[in-house]
């Protein structure tokens, strides 16, 4: 593929065995710190993403499209790693970060991998916009319209206020209709332009999110003691 043929391993600048090397110097103490410096939940889904990234979700790339939906996984876990690292427990903070990480990465992989169609075949990758392209954009689509929802929950599970999914309406709006635009059009324009709003919908989102999210304590404690 022309946007992996300069890296070291494939010129053969590095050898395997010496990434694999490098790779199990920075898991095995990586996970260890998680583990006894954080808490062991947060070091278990750092270990759990480690498999999931190097045993499903790369040997699928030349197997079968189910593998962006595990590599949807596997970019979602790491803001759950983030929840559980300050609270200690997956609750449905965990999950809804999860799921907007999940959701965002279909429009943005599938426009990107859209353009690079020629790329994933010669490269003998499955790819959806290879294999399946009206499914490619059918899945962009959804969840681009699923981030609607999933900011709409985020008050309803106490996490933020009921301001946030409207302060978001607009940015989640105008990526859903990118997505409609891919899903009509099929071009290299309309997924150029739903990858490029991807870029900065996700921290904008984030941000919204963290400026709206539900004061801790809140105020039914009562008045202090005279």
């Amino acid at each position: 593929m022309n946007r992996t043929k300069n890296r070291p391993l494939v010129r053969g600048q590095i050898s395997p065995l010496l990434a694999v090397s490098f790779a199990t110097c920075c898991a095995v103490p990586g996970v260890a710190i998680l583990t006894l410096g954080v808490n062991p939940l947060t070091g278990a889904l750092g270990l759990f993403n480690i498999f999931l990234y190097t045993c499903c979700y790369t040997p699928l790339k030349r197997i079968s499209i189910a593998n962006t939906w595990v590599g949807a996984v596997v970019g979602a876990i790491p803001p759950v790693m983030g929840w559980t690292a300050a609270t200690g427990s997956l609750d449905a903070g965990a999950f809804l970060l999860g799921g907007i990480l999940y959701s965002w990465q279909f429009p943005h992989f599938n426009a990107l991998s859209w353009g690079l169609r020629e790329d994933y075949s010669r490269g003998g990758y499955c790819m959806m916009s290879v294999t399946h392209p009206g499914l490619c954009r059918r899945v962009a689509l959804r969840h681009c319209l699923a981030l609607l929802v999933l900011s709409a929950a985020a008050p309803v599970l106490d996490i933020t206020t009921w301001t946030f999914p409207i302060m978001a309406l607009p940015i989640n709006a105008y990526i859903s209709y990118l997505g409609f635009r891919f899903y009509v059009d099929a071009d290299r324009r309309s997924s150029r332009r739903l990858f490029f709003c991807s870029l900065w919908h996700l921290p904008l989102l984030l941000l919204l999110m963290l400026t709206c999210k539900r004061p801790s304590g809140g105020g039914d404690a009562g008045p202090p003691p005279s």
